[in-house]
């Protein structure tokens, strides 16, 4: 299906990424190190090589009706438990189990309109990767990627609810537990009585200028959100600000952390992420919204999320379109390699799900007729072949890039 050379896209995708990290060079060696981490950080970090494999390749592209929203990059570790209720200024700890905790989609970056299977087979393609960090084999994940598709078609087309597995199930008790000084001791250190970030890999130093410029970005992001989520000027006084050092794709881009006093007190601040965003990936392939970046993702998010976060907004930093939201401690993700086999196909299902919901929910138009068995086959045999080139071009880079 594909005519393909390893050792190009290797070499592309590593001028991609020098490029890419240009204006921060101490992150290159770390993006190096997540996109060797395995054949799927590969792919979560080369969401352009994907969409120029389908632009040069147009009959991968080709497949089954349905259009609309799109996540971009949906891939397996792109789902997560986050918090979806209301900022509260209130001095409670969050009681466990709280039903404000909700897993699903949770990064949308690279939203953009188009056609379904596009998401679809980015997401299985992270699945047939993916299947070996999981602990499966060669048959198995391809049954987990029919379950996937299956359950998909079941949710998008027949509105279909698929209930949570245990494993996920587990993770939101867990996360619901945490609280608020649990996630400012991971990131903060308190120096006289206030909490800053805590400088090293994760925080960096940034300029005087930067500050300057990122305090008023921050206040142009709170005045543009909406009464209900905009609490008092005094909760959101910045403390400190650094740069943040996160994700695989996004690792080059503009990305600052903002702490605000919040609550009050050593361990009452809050912590938000400015993250700067660009045209999304597929725009090589599908046309991008006319939208600010920004702007692109936020109303992804609230066209295909069902319970999406809140105090989303957006702002602009050194004439970056710059996307705006509070971190809170219920965010995590699945840990694929300590699944077990029976965790496997249910979860599989239960993201095929997810995705199908969300595609309903930010349809341009639904297909008269659910995808067949000979589309969901065909399908699945083009996210084969793409699995393929990216172990190919994986372990070229890896021979690229290693010492």
């Amino acid at each position: 299906m594909l005519s393909i050379d390893p050792d190009g896209l290797a070499r592309r995708q590593l001028e991609t990424d020098r490029d890419r990290t240009a204006r921060f060079d101490h992150l290159l060696s770390h993006k190096i190190a997540r996109m060797t981490a395995s054949p799927l950080a590969f792919l979560r970090g080369s969401a352009p090589l994907f969409y120029d494999l389908l632009d040069r390749y147009p009959g991968l592209a080709k497949g089954p009706s349905g259009d609309g929203w799109l996540v971009g990059d949906a891939h397996l570790e792109n789902f997560g438990a986050y918090r979806a209720d209301a900022l509260s200024l209130s001095k409670r700890v969050d009681k466990p189990g709280d039903d404000a905790v909700v897993f699903d989609l949770n990064d949308f970056d690279e939203a953009v309109a188009g056609p379904w299977r596009i998401d679809v087979l980015r997401l299985v393609t992270s699945l047939v990767l993916g299947g070996r960090e999981v602990g499966a084999d060669g048959p198995t994940t391809l049954g987990l990627c029919d379950a996937l598709i299956e359950a998909y078609v079941g949710a998008a087309f027949h509105r279909k609810r698929a209930a949570a597995p245990p494993v996920v199930s587990s993770l939101v008790d867990k996360v619901s537990t945490r609280s608020r000084k649990q996630l400012l001791d991971a990131r903060t250190s308190v120096v006289r009585g206030e909490r800053h970030f805590t400088r090293g890999k994760r925080y960096r130093e940034v300029t005087a200028k930067t500050r300057s410029k990122a305090e008023r970005a921050f206040s142009k992001y709170v005045r543009g959100l909406p009464d209900a989520d905009r609490p008092p000027n005094d909760a959101l006084e910045v403390i400190d600000v650094a740069f943040r050092v996160a994700g695989t794709g996004s690792l080059g881009c503009m990305r600052l952390a903002v702490l605000v006093r919040g609550k009050g007190g050593a361990d009452g601040a809050w912590i938000f992420d400015m993250k700067e965003e660009s045209d999304p990936a597929a725009a090589c392939l599908l046309r991008s919204p006319s939208l600010e970046p920004a702007e692109r993702v936020c109303t992804a998010v609230r066209a295909c999320v069902a319970r999406p976060p809140r105090m989303m907004g957006q702002t602009r930093l050194y004439g970056s379109s710059m996307f705006v939201r509070r971190l809170t401690p219920q965010e995590d993700k699945l840990d694929l390699r300590a699944l077990h086999t029976g965790d496997l196909e249910p979860l599989a299902s239960y993201l095929g799900a997810l995705l199908g919901a969300a595609h309903r929910r930010g349809a341009k138009r639904l297909p008269k007729l659910p995808w067949s068995r000979k589309e969901c086959e065909r399908l699945l045999a083009k996210a084969i072949a793409l699995a393929g080139t990216h172990e190919a071009a994986y372990l070229a880079y890896c021979q690229l890039v290693r010492p």
